[in-house]
């Protein structure tokens, strides 16, 4: 039953630790993890945009609103007339905004006769005629190989207007999904699912217009332009759309060194709008302006025009470098992506678990390998570990689930000291219960009480010996087997135990037949002497039950004889630093032994000392024994013979 019920303990306790493990591991990715997750993303694998990258944002900011007022589509229109009549660098432009109403005239016509402009709209479930999938088909991708087909709710698109449709060369969608519960901007959304065609993001569209190609392929873990032998991994396909890990790059630094919005050069449209202005009507240009015109953009140049105001309205996103991050540098991180290769991995599932089991596996190794304080420090040492191999892993694009670990090694810790704490509880009372057997529970409790004071020595005190034998043993031993004497002697034993108790009394040791008990230590009794004769006075009780019980089971018929004495002794360890005994010794011990070895001269079976006699006048009738020899002392003494006690005391 015991085997059970340790079998059990550990079982449910592997089981409360697998739940609760299961709760930090739910907990953590649903409350924390993200948040870590942008910790390493924005400091950690923010790279700096290099000179490859080519992406410019022209934003129609506050200053452009307060200048020219609300953003209208004839401010897109005079930014697309500056490339295409002034500046003819750039190799493509985004428009990061949604013509959903009839735009100028000027508008239409630029974009109408332009190959390299790219606009957006928002897939959508319910749509127009002019918005439905047979007519919008034209701008979809031409996918050549595609090995990952899903399911898509989507039926067509919305925020374009029909005349835009009509007119463009090339549309994208400008959707960018985040995450739910944080809101927070992880993934660039590459490609949609329209019914059963697919078309591609402002960004991957943007790029594929640049390098005069529609063609793709799709795998399950690759976006294939086959054209550029480019492979965009994605590692998220949700419903209607598939995802990639952004790589997000360093903000740039403004004046006085602060951080500015935007990770990508950035250029107000009321400064390109001035600009056009001005060559449009003869005007002299700044130097300011000279250099915007000559030297900002090149033949390589992708233009991303979009919004990003103070007002409510704007177009922001949460990222993990800013809670307002403009969009329209969103799109622009994502084309850089895929312009330099530069993306974010996963460990993946299966990495995951294996950090965790790491971390986990070493985590108990510790606690139940090391004392407190080391263990503590091993898992300290383990943890500031996990994270540089963590911000190494970011710097180079990979990045670790590193809360969720650290959650779960929480978990283990508190489960690993309690376990452990439970456990050597458990394993100590099973070690008293073990020498409880062998030694008195009161000395058992007085060690456990001093455990981290266990010496050599003691002290004096004045306390109650007594000393029990049975009579002619050696002869009846002689007589009987091995088995047959142990068994007589506990039972024997086995009933005396219970009457010593009762009297506080601790049994110092068995000897053979011989029982040696002390009263007033350790269990501390005031009326030690007066217990101790009353307690040897119910021991010879019992042993008249005994000898009846044993003569009709057959049994030798046995007799006891006890002597008492009460003097000071000196009790406590005594032995070696390695091996001790609690005992007591002195004079008063010896003649506790001798005084019981009268009781064979003068057929008696329970004498005590005169020094004992002394405490229990009151309560004993007894017969005085004078002038007895005892051995080892030079004068004789008396002894008493207790007949009865009274029961009133």
């Amino acid at each position: 039953m015991k085997k059970i019920k340790n079998k059990l303990f550990y079982v449910y306790s592997l089981l409360l630790y697998f739940i609760l493990a299961a709760a930090a591991f739910v907990l953590s990715v649903m409350f924390l993890e993200l948040d870590v997750r942008s910790f390493f993303i924005s400091k950690f694998a923010a790279i700096i945009p290099g000179v490859s990258n080519n992406a410019v944002v022209i934003v129609y900011d506050q200053t452009s609103q307060n200048k020219l007022g609300k953003f209208q589509t004839k401010y897109i229109a005079e930014l697309l007339d500056y490339f295409y009549t002034y500046n003819k660098n750039p190799k493509v432009i985004g428009v990061d905004a949604m013509i959903d109403f009839e735009p100028v005239p000027e508008l239409l016509n630029l974009i109408n006769k332009s190959d390299n402009i790219v606009l957006g709209f928002t897939p959508a479930q319910h749509t127009t005629e002019k918005q439905n999938p047979d007519y919008i088909k034209k701008f979809a991708l031409n996918v050549t190989n595609n090995s990952v087909n899903f399911d898509t709710k989507l039926t067509g698109i919305s925020k374009i207007h029909k005349s835009v449709l009509d007119k463009s060369k090339n549309i994208a969608s400008v959707a960018i999904h985040n995450e739910k519960d944080k809101g927070t901007v992880f993934a660039s959304t590459n490609i949609v699912k329209i019914n059963d065609n697919y078309f591609a993001s402002l960004p991957l569209k943007m790029f594929m217009v640049a390098n005069k190609t529609n063609e793709l392929s799709i795998n399950e873990d690759y976006i294939i332009i086959d054209k550029l032998n480019l492979k965009i991994p994605h590692n998220r396909i949700k419903e209607n759309i598939i995802q990639t890990n952004l790589r997000y790059y360093a903000p740039t630094i403004g004046a006085k060194g602060v951080k500015r919005d935007y990770t990508h050069l950035e250029i107000s449209a009321y400064d390109i709008i001035t600009l056009y202005r001005k060559l449009k009507t003869g005007q002299k240009l700044t130097e300011r302006e000279k250099n915007l015109h000559n030297n900002i953009f090149n033949q390589n140049s992708a233009i991303f025009i979009g919004e990003f105001t103070d007002g409510p309205s704007t177009d922001f996103l949460i990222s993990p470098l800013s809670s307002r991050h403009p969009g329209v540098d969103v799109q622009a991180t994502t084309y850089s992506n895929i312009e330099n290769n530069e993306y974010i991995y996963n460990i993946g599932i299966l990495g995951k678990l294996i950090t965790i089991f790491i971390i986990g596996f070493l985590t108990f190794f510790c606690v139940f390998r090391f004392n407190f304080i080391k263990s503590l420090a091993l898992v300290l040492l383990i943890d500031i570990l996990f994270f540089g191999i963590s911000a190494i892993s970011a710097c180079l694009g990979c990045i670790f689930d590193f809360i969720t670990p650290i959650a779960i090694q929480l978990v283990t810790l508190i489960f690993g000291y309690s376990f452990k704490f439970i456990s050597e509880n458990r394993n100590k009372e099973k070690i008293k219960q073990a020498m409880g057997k062998y030694l008195s529970k009161d000395i058992m409790q007085n060690v456990v009480s001093n455990i981290d004071d266990l010496k050599l020595g003691g002290k004096r005190a004045v306390v109650t010996v007594l000393f029990s034998d049975i009579r002619g043993f050696t002869s009846l031993s002689e007589k009987m087997t091995a088995e047959e004497v142990s068994v007589i002697l506990n039972e024997y034993f086995a009933e005396m135990e219970p009457i010593i108790t009762k009297y506080n009394g601790v049994i110092n040791k068995f000897i053979g037949d011989a029982v040696m008990a002390i009263f007033g230590e350790p269990i501390q009794d005031i009326n030690h002497p007066q217990n101790a004769v009353k307690c040897a006075y119910e021991m010879l009780k019992k042993v008249e039950y005994l000898r009846e019980k044993w003569i009709f089971e057959g049994k030798p018929k046995i007799e006891i004889g006890v002597g008492i004495n009460t003097g000071e002794v000196f009790i406590g360890n005594i032995g070696t630093e390695t091996r001790m005994e609690y005992t007591v010794i002195g004079d008063t011990v010896n003649l506790a032994s001798r005084i019981e070895s009268y009781n064979k001269v003068y057929k008696t079976n329970l004498l005590v000392s005169s020094s004992t006699y002394s405490y229990i006048a009151d309560i004993a009738d007894v017969i005085k024994i004078n002038e007895v020899q005892i051995r080892g002392k030079a004068k004789k003494m008396n002894i008493y013979e207790v007949l009865r006690i009274d029961k009133n005391h």
